[in-house]
């Protein structure tokens, strides 16, 4: 994650202000619940709240910017401010209501200068509301989605690479609730229904660190249905793709208790998903 220090100045610089810091620094400051908003110019509110970002004040930031979004909508100050109270939100940790705001600057600028990053906050702001694997992943699908759209619709900014990660770790954790799933359903002895999410898992999210167990969990509820040859492919695709894999080392010594070893047929649905594996 970057610090403070360098997304504030990454946001002021994208946003060209047109006033540098030092000439608002020197703009006396004003407590915005004593302000009467009407006497002050746009132009003084953004500076102020610039001034509070740099002093580490992003309450008081917000709402600076947020009294410009609200006197001043559709004019090129409020749009700046727009997306400075995006960033301000979400630093704060109030996402939801940074994902709102990002949103609506979103469908009010579609395509203007700082939409890659609004989108990027917006994804950043959903990433961060990521529960582990036993909570639903509304979250990281929703963080798929908005990180997806900084990649595919702004494909040469900088915030591509950071995307990339977050969608990584978003599907990570789908991946791992799929497995949280599955693993209730074989220790119910409901082995379809076991099969069903960690063939999910295979399929779905073919390069996640979900993808040795879910094999492995293949192996064990396939053999324990007595559909050898299924648990056989599902450990030889795991050992062709991860030798050393402690699952592999497992799901080989299951097979050998019964006397077969991992051998895989070609025509399964196993073999044919293994060629989209890491290790593939």
């Amino acid at each position: 994650m970057r610090s403070f220090t360098r997304i504030g100045l990454l946001a002021i610089a994208l946003i060209g202000t047109g006033v540098g810091l030092a000439s608002c620094q020197s703009d006396k400051d004003i407590d915005i619940t004593k302000l009467g908003f009407e006497a002050e110019s746009p132009e003084i509110l953004y500076n102020q709240g610039l001034a509070n970002m740099k002093a580490g004040n992003m309450a008081e930031a917000g709402r600076k910017f947020d009294a410009i979004d609200k006197q001043n909508p559709f004019t090129e100050w409020g749009r700046k401010a727009l997306v400075m109270s995006t960033f301000v939100k979400q630093r704060m940790g109030r996402n939801d209501d940074a994902i709102s705001v990002g949103n609506r600057y979103l469908s009010q600028y579609p395509k203007s200068q700082d939409s890659a990053y609004v989108q990027y906050l917006v994804g950043l702001s959903y990433s961060k509301q990521i529960s582990d694997v036993t909570q639903d992943q509304k979250a990281a699908a929703n963080t798929i989605a908005a990180m997806s759209k900084v990649v595919n619709d702004y494909p040469n900014s900088e915030y591509v690479e950071d995307a990339q990660a977050k969608i990584r770790f978003a599907r990570d954790q789908m991946a791992g609730k799929e497995m949280q799933i599955g693993r209730y359903y074989l220790e119910r002895k409901e082995y379809l229904a076991a099969i069903q999410r960690f063939r999910n898992v295979v399929e779905t999210y073919p390069n996640t660190n979900q993808v040795e167990e879910a094999l492995a969990r293949l192996t064990e509820t396939y053999y324990r249905m007595g559909i050898v040859e299924e648990a056989q492919t599902a450990a030889a695709v795991l050992g062709r793709n991860y030798p050393d894999s402690q699952w592999y080392a497992d799901s080989y010594k299951l097979l050998h208790s019964g006397g077969v070893e991992p051998r895989e047929n070609r025509g399964s649905w196993i073999s044919r998903a293994g060629a989209k594996l890491i290790g593939a």
